[in-house]
């Protein structure tokens, strides 16, 4: 992935850093589970922009024998013994898989604890990434990095009726060009849409004109 330059987009409404900060820790957050049954785990969901705020994601390679072969997944993995926290376990994977370091990352707070069917409790970090690259994956892990428009998340979202309910697991699927994101993250992924509801929604439908200030996001193409 090339670096992605600074965009300025005239007459957009900017959005405070502190609003999201505040819509993500001022609303409650899944809880973490009773302890012992799960095994601690942390990803990080990532916003960046073009010309319209992405999130950045990971298609796990086809490896044979993985249960989660060609999964798409946000970045991140299990928490080693000298991580200090789930924070500092995020930051350490985010760095290993996508050569992202903590400098890049304006962070927004964490957005609660999601399960998955074998046993892992994930602990989601939301932050805001700069651009700047290069991204540099192990490709015997990570088979490519999926940037996705938020907004054709958004669309997805409003399109299958997902606003307001927890939809089955078999039901809550987001399709994006040849894949489609699913499982757990499908989970995160609603949870963290209907966060921003309110900022997202506009016209029914549509993202509204604005921008993350001294970020481009939030804009229509």
């Amino acid at each position: 992935m090339e670096p992605n330059p600074q965009r300025k987009h005239p007459g957009h409404r900017p959005i405070d850093f502190d609003v999201l900060k505040a819509i993500i820790r001022n609303n409650p957050a899944p809880a973490a589970p009773e302890s012992g049954f799960y095994k601690p785990a942390c990803v990080f969901l990532l916003l960046f922009d073009h010309t319209t705020p992405h999130i950045l994601a990971i298609q796990k390679t086809d490896s044979e024998g993985y249960p989660w072969s060609n999964h798409v997944a946000l970045p991140g993995g299990h928490l080693d013994e000298e991580d200090a926290s789930p924070l500092e376990g995020a930051f350490r994977e985010l760095e290993e898989e996508m050569s992202i370091n903590r400098n890049q990352v304006d962070l927004l707070g964490s957005i609660g604890h999601f399960q998955t069917i074998n046993h892992r409790d994930i602990e989601v970090f939301a932050g805001l990434w700069n651009g700047r690259g290069p991204v540099e994956h192990d490709p015997a892990e990570i088979a490519r990095v999926l940037e996705i428009p938020l907004q054709v998340l958004f669309h997805t979202h409003l399109a299958r009726g997902y606003h307001n309910r927890t939809p089955a697991v078999n039901e809550l699927i987001y399709p994006f060009e040849d894949v489609e994101v699913w499982g757990a993250t499908a989970r995160i992924l609603h949870h963290f849409i209907e966060l921003l509801y309110p900022i997202l929604q506009e016209n029914g439908s549509r993202v509204p004109n604005s921008k993350f200030s001294n970020y481009a996001g939030l804009a229509e193409p």
